[in-house]
């Protein structure tokens, strides 16, 4: 038998082709066997273009919303023959306003920055109360059905009252107009941290509370290791709740009780007949609230529950 053996040489290609080897064999009869099988590397595929539909769908609904609210702005101000300024006006006094927020010619001539501020430090103070007294008060309501059938009366009778209905007794315990506020935004603030709170303990899965009884954990275990974890959205979804509603009542109360903040700073504006101001301060009262809103949903996805970042 006589048989021969022919490599072909191997070529190489710098674009990343296919790289060949055959082989070919014959025997006595002539024929010749099957070329062999072909191997290749292959490029790496190429990324994924920018997805421009995706930042369509996310850029444009705003935009026209936006520019629908310009529009029915501007015809209001047609149609009220100019009582109503136009957003022209309106932008060229915000950038008169804003370009020196932090000015201070005497107690009641301040800039719209120190307004804010002192309109966020009332928040934060009463906000802050309603949180150290109520998220407590919820885990007790909801742990304890003693408790829970105590105090569900009084919240069903309290909850509803108006915030502001709260302002003449806290002028009246306190004697003045700014710790009335903060009681105000307290008592406003502390219902919807009370209620998430104590309706997330309830709804805790019942096998972890007899896995806690098989252990023998102590109570202090129970609301660290068990509850905490289950009611951090429940507790949450209150918070949010609770800064909402601080931040629009507490300019109703500066509009009331006076002073520097952002309501009596409306107030004020609308005693000089300052329409421009007026509406200036209606768009920052709302992205100050869309501000806070946004940081608390940071705050939450900050943790790994999929029920807060839903």
């Amino acid at each position: 038998m006589v048989s021969a053996v022919f490599h072909s040489p191997i070529a190489t290609a710098d674009d990343g082709t296919a790289i060949k080897t055959e082989a070919t064999s014959a025997d006595l009869t002539g024929a010749k066997a099957p070329k062999s099988a072909q191997t290749s590397v292959l490029a790496p595929a190429a990324a994924p273009g920018f997805d421009w539909s995706g930042l369509m769908l996310k850029v444009l609904p705003p935009c026209f919303g936006l520019a629908l609210l310009i529009g029915i702005w501007a015809m209001v101000s047609i149609g009220t023959a100019s009582s109503i300024p136009s957003p022209l006006e309106t932008w060229k006094q915000a950038v008169v306003i804003f370009s020196d927020p932090f000015y201070s010619k005497g107690p009641n001539d301040q800039g719209v920055g120190w307004n804010i501020l002192y309109s966020l430090q009332r928040v934060a103070l009463g906000f802050g109360l309603a949180a150290v007294v109520g998220i407590p008060v919820g885990f007790l309501i909801g742990r304890f059905e003693f408790l829970s059938r105590m105090f569900n009366p009084l919240i069903s009778l309290l909850r509803p009252v108006s915030p502001l209905a709260w302002l003449p007794i806290g002028l009246l315990v306190f004697k003045g107009a700014n710790p009335a506020a903060i009681w105000t935004i307290f008592i406003c603030s502390i219902w919807p941290m009370i209620i998430n709170t104590a309706v997330g303990v309830q709804r805790v899965p019942q096998d972890y509370m007899n896995v806690a009884r098989v252990l023998n954990l102590s109570e202090w275990k129970i609301v660290t290791k068990i509850l905490f974890p289950s009611v951090l959205p429940y507790m949450l979804t209150g918070v949010r709740l609770a800064v909402g509603t601080a931040w629009l009542v507490i300019v109703a109360a500066e509009m009331l009780t006076g002073g520097v903040g952002i309501g009596f700073w409306v107030w004020d504006e609308w005693n000089n007949l300052n329409v421009k101001n007026i509406i200036i301060a209606i768009f920052v009262i709302g992205i100050v609230g869309l501000l806070l809103e946004f940081a608390l949903i940071k705050l939450a996805t900050a943790f790994t529950f999929e029920e807060v970042k839903s």
